[in-house]
């Protein structure tokens, strides 16, 4: 079976090196960023497609890793060159966190070009996907799904197939949100602590044996106290992400404070030229003396 990646940034990169090393045969990769694919081709001994349609002539199964709805559009309806071009029979599988909506859209326009869609939402970061311990959850046709299976099951430690197209995103959705807002809250925990004159990592611990307690303590605590924010999730995408359950949340009338909050946070990082940085990012925004506006909001 010949599979294609287009998107090859930290996740796509890796998931395409897992598959390789797993004796799948990655055949054609493609980024906007064209040393990027040059680069990952000659590494997996593929070709560096200059075409969105020449991924798909030299695939029969294309993951695409992109970055919003309108490059998930873009990839999918460009004028001349995309990727439903000589499509039929293929089977796309999108892993990007985008509007649920937008799955819905794309995967009618596969279908009308003969082609299979299946979304495959990630809940997990680089180091994961480059071992195969993603956790992914899958949306679409329960066909595709059991075709794209035995390959999901060589990147991912568990995979969960939630229902129809659409309804995997919003799951991923709301995993990103309340993510953010623990992200969010964690570091002013901790940057009060610190204005409080307490022992950080006593703090940690503390916090890591009581109510306090979360995920993201585990993967960002030390790193916000530290200031170790290389990028395995940026604050740009956290912000993005939490939009789009807000938008989910605007559209059934629901107020989401907490939400919102946590995306001016992020949206502040980006205005400050910090969206670059690993969402622990944020403590910069909510330590004393960090950032030149810090503390002006404790």
């Amino acid at each position: 079976m010949n599979i294609g990646f287009v998107g090859v940034g930290r996740m796509g990169a890796n998931m395409a090196r897992r598959l390789k090393d797993r004796k799948f045969h990655v055949t054609a990769v493609y980024d906007t960023n064209r040393a990027t694919a040059t680069s990952l081709a000659g590494e997996v001994g593929c070709a560096a497609a200059q075409d969105l349609s020449e991924v798909t002539a030299a695939s029969d199964v294309i993951f695409t890793v992109v970055t919003d709805d309108n490059a998930m559009r873009n990839i999918f309806t460009g004028s001349g060159d995309n990727l439903l071009v000589n499509a039929r029979g293929k089977l796309f599988i999108n892993c990007a966190t985008i509007s649920p909506h937008v799955h819905v859209e794309i995967e009618k326009l596969a279908n009308k070009a003969g082609a299979q869609s299946l979304e495959a939402c990630m809940a997990s970061s680089i180091t994961q996907a480059r071992e195969g311990k993603l956790y992914l959850m899958c949306g679409g046709n329960e066909d595709a799904f059991r075709k794209a299976e035995p390959i999901l099951k060589e990147l991912a430690a568990q995979i969960r197939f939630v229902g129809k197209a659409g309804e995997a995103a919003k799951v991923k959705a709301l995993v990103n949100m309340v993510m953010n807002i623990n992200t969010a809250g964690l570091a002013e925990g901790l940057g009060l602590g610190a204005a409080l004159g307490l022992d950080l990592t006593m703090l940690r611990e503390v916090f890591a044996q009581t109510g306090a307690n979360s995920r993201v303590l585990e993967t960002d605590g030390e790193d916000m106290q530290n200031r170790e924010h290389s990028c395995f999730f940026s604050a740009a995408h956290a912000a993005k992400d939490s939009g789009i359950a807000l938008e989910l949340a605007r559209n059934l009338g629901l107020d989401l404070p907490l939400a919102r909050a946590t995306k001016e946070q992020y949206d502040r990082m980006i205005a400050e030229r910090l969206g670059e940085l690993d969402k622990s990012g944020i403590a910069e925004l909510t330590f004393k003396d960090r950032h030149k506006h810090s503390g002006d909001r404790l």
